[in-house]
């Protein structure tokens, strides 16, 4: 069987955020979470919120998804913890900052469905836009992997999860 490498890399985009593979889902690490438990911090200076997490994942899908369509930048942040940041509360606020991450998502998956086979020829500087996209999948499952512990750490992870 050969697959395209668009095709390997939409396999994986829709594993990093929608299908169990190896490990849960962004969906699923994300399902029940309420504004609450999003805010809730592990003790340690270096612990992040889920929310400060999803934010931070936004971020960086959305800094893709305009370099790829062609729209103007993102305003340039002060570090990567900026990108951390969490502004709102509510439960309210994080229901639109989980919809804003899925919204983000859904539009990058349909650029990587346009790439074909072209994901890796690039042209300018920088790396190749399927270079970006694997880059993001493996960003994901890392963070995927934080917000399960905190979840864990919190009570709130399931002691047993069925999946197929």
């Amino acid at each position: 069987m050969h697959n395209k490498i668009s095709e390997v890399l939409l396999q994986n985009w829709d594993y990093a955020m929608d299908i169990e593979d190896w490990s849960p889902p962004l969906s699923d690490a994300l399902d029940g979470v309420d504004s609450e438990q999003a805010s809730w911090k592990p003790q340690g200076a270096a612990g992040n919120s889920i929310w400060e997490t999803v934010n931070h994942l936004t971020y960086y899908k959305e800094r893709l998804l305009r370099k790829l369509k062609g729209l103007p930048k993102l305003p340039d942040l002060e570090n990567n913890d900026a990108t951390f940041a969490v502004t709102e509360s509510g439960e309210e606020a994080w229901q639109q900052a989980v919809a804003k991450l899925k919204t983000v998502h859904a539009g990058l998956r349909e650029i990587i469905e346009a790439l074909e086979e072209g994901a890796y020829d690039w042209g300018g500087s920088g790396h190749a836009p399927g270079e970006e996209v694997m880059s993001l999948i493996l960003h994901d499952a890392y963070h995927t992997g934080q917000i399960v512990l905190v979840r864990k750490l919190q009570g709130s992870w399931p002691t047993n999860r069925s999946f197929n």
